[in-house]
Order: structure tokens, then sequence, then C-alpha cells
């Protein structure tokens, strides 16, 4: 068999149940395709048929990888590339699985067929965000959902003084301010109210949470201009409120008041391989019920 992909990776959710079951049968599909199969060793740790198999070290060894679990460890695997050339095959083994391309019962039929380079490749923008107080980077890198910055533990609002390409936009004063991509349009920033937005588009989305204004509704800016959201500093006696920036929903950074969030659409994309060009639609359909009369 002539593969397109023929070094390939693959890395799963660390306590995925059944991962055993579920890793195997990717294997033995690979296994019959002739593919050089390299496993994740920091993920794959104990899984019995992935013993034998080399681990991947650099990123550079590999033509594509295959990424097994539910979007959350999608979501991990794309945080942690370094190039964001290499494809992903998905293959879900969560509930919804929004951005999986293929279940385990479809691997036999359909992973070879990526790998002989049947599919189409599905880019999708990626939010670069840095946290800095003063001269220090708190944080830096990529996530493909969001960033939100949020208040902790005392339930009382922030002021959020936020800029984009360098022009003031307002000051959210919210319970916080989620910076989405397009696909993470779909998740927590629809939940707080914000717009659903085809991932073909470049631009990132700003949707405040629990606004104390009715003047201050999502907005959608153009992805290339540059996001800047401070802390701004309140002299009153809840100066210890909590607040903090979570990432994709899995990292958490500390904030303080006077920190910094920068945010901007990075020049790259990741791409996904999928059996057709055009799903999105069809997924707000099939998994997200969108469109859909209430059930009685």
């Amino acid at each position: 068999m002539k593969l397109k992909y023929s070094n390939v990776g693959v890395t799963a959710k660390s306590d995925l149940s059944e991962r055993d079951e579920a890793v195997a049968q990717v294997l033995e599909t690979l296994r019959s395709t002739g593919a050089n199969v390299r496993f994740d060793a920091k993920r794959c740790q104990g899984i019995p048929c992935a013993r034998t198999l080399p681990t991947f070290a650099r990123e550079q060894d590999l033509d594509v990888l295959v990424v097994v679990g539910g979007d959350g460890t999608i979501l991990r695997a794309v945080r942690e590339l370094k190039d964001f050339s290499i494809p992903i095959i998905s293959v879900n083994r969560g509930a919804i699985g929004f951005l999986a391309e293929m279940t385990v019962e479809e691997v036999p039929k359909l992973l070879p067929a990526f790998l002989r380079g049947e599919g189409v490749l599905d880019e999708r923008s990626v939010l670069h965000v840095k946290a800095i107080r003063g001269k220090k980077t708190l944080f830096d890198g990529c996530v493909l959902n969001e960033a939100v910055i949020s208040q902790g533990s005392i339930a009382r609002l922030l002021d959020l003084k936020t800029i984009v390409k360098g022009e003031p936009l307002t000051t959210f004063r919210s319970d916080g301010l989620i910076i989405a991509t397009p696909t993470g349009s779909t998740a927590y920033s629809l939940a707080a109210g914000g717009p659903i937005v085809h991932p073909g588009l470049v631009a990132t989305i700003l949707t405040p949470i629990n606004s104390h204004s009715f003047s201050q509704k999502p907005i959608v800016v153009p992805g290339n201009q540059k996001v800047e959201v401070e802390v701004l500093h309140k002299a009153n006696k809840f100066e210890d409120v909590d607040v903090s920036l979570t990432l994709d929903g899995q990292i958490y950074v500390t904030l303080q008041r006077k920190d910094r969030i920068v945010a901007c659409i990075n020049s790259k994309t990741v791409k996904f391989l999928r059996r057709r060009q055009e799903t999105f639609y069809s997924t707000l359909r099939t998994k997200l019920h969108w469109g859909e009369a209430p059930r009685e």
C-alpha cells in the first residue's frame, strides 16, 4: 500500500476508559498499512500493545499525528504541538467529540484512506496568548479554543481594560472575559452568549461573562488585530479577589492586578485531516443539535 503519510505518531488521553482496546484497534489498522508507528511515551505508558514500539521525542520525525480521546485530548495535543505543519487525525473516545473526525468503529475503513492521502485538510486558527506581569512572562503559547480571564472564589466584578489594535475598546465590568477563536466559538463562549463563528474565518471573539452593562455585548474583531487586556487596580477592601487565566479549560495561571494578557491569531494554522471539505454545518446539526425544535 502506497502511503502519503508513512511515519505516524499516536497519542491518547492518559486516563481514557477502555484506552487499551481503542489504541489496540488503531495500532492493528496502522500495522495493516505498513506505516512506521511511534507512540507518545508520556501519554501511552502502560498500554500493553505499545510496549514494544518506539516512541517519538521530536515531531519532525512524524508525518501525521493520530489522537485518540475526546475534545480535551485534541486541545492538549494542539497546545503541545511545536510544528503546526503536521496534520492531526482524531479518533473520538469522548462524550461529544465536536472536533473529532471518526469513531473507533470507523478506524479500519477511514484511517488507511487518510494515510493514502484521500482526506482533505481542515485548517483551524489558533490563538497566541501571552500573560505578562511587569517584565515577567507568566505564559506564552497557543490555544485552539479560548483564553478566559475570570474572578475566583469571591463573587466580585472585574474591571478589564481592553485595547484592540492599539485603540481603546472598553473596560469590561463583568465576571470575566473570554477571548476565543472561531473553533472556540462553539465552546465556553457560546455558553456565555457569544456568537457561533465559522472556523474558516480568521477572527477573534471577545465575550464578556455576565457583564454589568447592557451595552457591553460580544464582539468579533479581525484575527490579525492584537487584543490587550489589563486587570485594573481597585483600591478597596476586595483587593485580594482571585483572578485567573484559564487556557482551553486545562491550564490555570493566577493573575494579579495590573497583569496584562496579549492575544492575537497565530499566523500558522493547525491542520486536521477530514473525510470531506465542509463538515461544520453538519457537525452543528448532529453534535450540537443546532436549529432543532425543542424536544417535548
